[in-house]
């Protein structure tokens, strides 16, 4: 199973990324500075590849787990996922350019109700994994180390 120790350093770096970004394009003249723009992308291709892992390492196994609750489990973070990505996908293709590598913004408060709305499911996301998902990753490592 993926390490736990790189999956809080991505739910780190995304929290901070998020944090730096909502702090800087709450000023409108902010948005279009190139380090605004490369927040945007890193902290876009960050939360899509730890969704990415998440998906394809954690519930991708615990899928095939035995137990219906583990199953279930997994498929409501992977139902979840699905419809966070679909979100996300129509959030970056209304407020970026990847052509230009900028952010495409004519009405800042609509930008920032949208943005606000996206990163609060990207945060709840992460701490529902920290919660529910690695909790019982760990007890079902725990409990295969102890049948062995």
């Amino acid at each position: 199973m993926v390490v736990f120790a790189q999956l809080h350093a991505q739910n780190h770096k995304i929290t901070e990324l998020s944090n730096v970004f909502m702090y800087l394009v709450r000023e409108r003249s902010m948005c279009d500075t190139d380090v605004a723009c490369d927040v945007f992308f890193d902290l876009t291709n960050r939360v899509k590849e730890h969704m990415e892992l998440v998906d394809r390492e954690l519930c991708g196994k615990l899928i095939s787990h035995p137990d219906q609750s583990v199953k279930n489990t997994a498929s409501r973070f992977l139902s979840g996922s699905t419809e966070i990505k679909r979100i996300f996908s129509s959030y970056v293709k209304e407020w970026c350019s990847h052509k230009r590598h900028a952010l495409t913004i004519s009405d800042h408060a609509s930008f920032m109700q949208d943005t606000e709305q996206m990163f609060a499911l990207v945060m709840d996301r992460l701490q529902r994994e920290t919660e529910h998902l690695y909790p019982l990753i760990r007890k079902l490592e725990d409990s295969d180390k102890q049948v062995a």
